[in-house]
């Protein structure tokens, strides 16, 4: 007799990540940085186990006292915007306190939306920090 499988095995396998994450609480937090402010590339969120994410005007933030570190979202980054905490660079460290601040106030995201217009042109452009809309 064959057997029905009833689950998604990529499912299942984020789940026993989760899992082992919480059992050995090994886990720190992925931060998005500068890149993303005017670019807003949601390719990150629909892979979030936990549903991390937030949307503010023109930028997205992680909650991390929910990210569990799985990784999952920073090679869905098209613009590298998504860093781990513990490779933060001097510069970036500023954006953990403003992922914490705008996760608490920002609405949750959970789907991947279109980029803006213009997303591209702002790819890789330096000093966006002054263009973030609270």
């Amino acid at each position: 007799m064959k057997h029905i499988i009833l689950y998604d095995q990529s499912f299942l396998k984020k789940c026993l990540l989760i899992i082992g994450m919480l059992i050995f609480a090994i886990y720190m937090t992925y931060v998005i940085t500068e890149n993303c402010i005017k670019c807003k590339y949601t390719d990150c969120v629909e892979v979030c186990p936990v549903d991390c994410f937030h949307e503010g005007p023109n930028f997205l933030v992680i909650n991390p006292e929910e990210c569990i570190d799985c990784s999952l979202c920073e090679p869905e980054c098209p613009i590298n915007a998504i860093l781990s905490e513990d490779d933060l660079k001097d510069k970036d460290k500023k954006y953990l306190e403003i992922n914490t601040r705008l996760s608490k106030t920002w609405p949750l995201i959970t789907e991947a939306k279109e980029a803006p217009e213009d997303a591209k042109d702002w790819e890789n452009k330096p000093d966006k920090l002054k263009l973030l809309e609270e």
